[in-house]
C-alpha cells in the first residue's frame, strides 16, 4: 500500500512538471538560401544550445499543412521552464552563432511567447 501511495505521488508531481506554463521560442523557416550552411543549425550547433540551456524541442518539422495562407517551410518550437531561462539561452554564446547561421542561410523569423 505504501509503494502504490509513493508511486502515486511521483506520477502526480510528474504531472504537475508537465503543467508548467513555460515558455517558448517559436521559429518559421520560410526558405532555406543555404543547405550546406544549414545543416549545421539543425544536426550539430541548434540541438547542442539547446541541450545546454535545458531547453526541449517540441517541433521540428516540414510536415506542415496551411489551413490559411502559404505555411512556412519548416517550424521549430523550443521549450523552456521560464520566460528568463529562455532569454538567457538566446543571449548564450551558443545560441548567438546558431542565430547569425540560421539568419545567413534561411529567410526566417524567430519570436519568443509565454506559456498559458
Amino acid at each position: 500500500m505504501l509503494a502504490g501511495v509513493g508511486l502515486g505521488a511521483a506520477c502526480v508531481n510528474g504531472l504537475q512538471a508537465q503543467g508548467k506554463p513555460g515558455a517558448y521560442a517559436i521559429i518559421e523557416i520560410n526558405e532555406v538560401t543555404d543547405a550546406d550552411g544549414f545543416k549545421q543549425v539543425v544536426t550539430t550547433k541548434g540541438p547542442a544550445s539547446v541541450a545546454a540551456s535545458s531547453g526541449h524541442f517540441i517541433v521540428r518539422t516540414e510536415n506542415i499543412t496551411s489551413t490559411d495562407g502559404g505555411a512556412p517551410k519548416r517550424v521549430v518550437i523550443i521549450g523552456f521552464d521560464s520566460m528568463d531561462k529562455l532569454k538567457a539561452w538566446n543571449a548564450s554564446a551558443a545560441q548567438k552563432e546558431v542565430d547569425a547561421l540560421r539568419i545567413k542561410t534561411t529567410k526566417s523569423r524567430q519570436f519568443f511567447v509565454d506559456g498559458m
